[in-house]
């Protein structure tokens, strides 16, 4: 691991993208490793442009400022791409993971570098009954990132949601999770 690995969630108000932030940090600090998840509001409003950004590290994480270079960015929308200038600061190195059933270059065909796509909406409704798709797309980013491990994505779920959340829903997003994880091809 790198010194620093950040990570930009974009994706629209009442997606989860804030909460899908917070899982993976919590993750991460299950897995040993320094995090934080913060969000990014313009208008806060149910269905307006969201941004989260996560920070990974093996050591202490001084900045709290935005990300504009991520590692990976995470698409929890994809009619934001035509948009948004969701790509803006990313490298060749940089890692997207897109919220879509399509093949990965037929939902985004302009970009260039490693592309990922996870039909995390179909798996949020047949698990979880209802379109929201963050803990499917933590699964898909702990396929595909590495960065955290199945286990402690699960923990997180657990420990996040079951403050806000009956235990039988939070069973079937645990089952989202596992089923995005496990079907995400790398």
């Amino acid at each position: 691991m790198s010194a620093m690995l950040e990570i930009r969630i974009h994706g629209r108000g009442g997606q989860g993208n804030v909460t899908l932030a917070q899982l993976i940090a919590m993750a991460a600090f299950y897995d040993g490793k320094m995090s934080q998840a913060f969000p990014s509001f313009g208008v806060e409003r149910k269905g307006a442009p969201v941004l989260a950004f996560v920070k990974i590290a093996k050591d202490f994480i001084k900045s709290r400022q935005q990300i504009y270079e991520p590692d990976f960015i995470i698409i929890q929308d994809p009619t934001l791409i035509p948009v948004l200038n969701i790509f803006e600061g990313a490298q060749a190195k940089t890692i997207v993971i897109i919220n879509s059933n399509k093949a990965a270059r037929e939902a985004c065909p302009l970009y260039k570098g490693k592309l990922y796509c996870v039909p995390a909406l179909d798996i949020a409704l047949k698990n979880i009954g209802k379109p929201i798709i963050n803990t499917a797309m933590l699964g898909a980013f702990a396929r595909v990132s590495g960065l955290i491990t199945l286990q402690s994505a699960k923990k997180a779920t657990l420990v996040n949601l079951g403050k806000k959340i009956p235990q039988d829903v939070i069973e079937k997003n645990i089952k989202a999770l596992e089923e995005a994880y496990n079907s995400t091809e790398i």
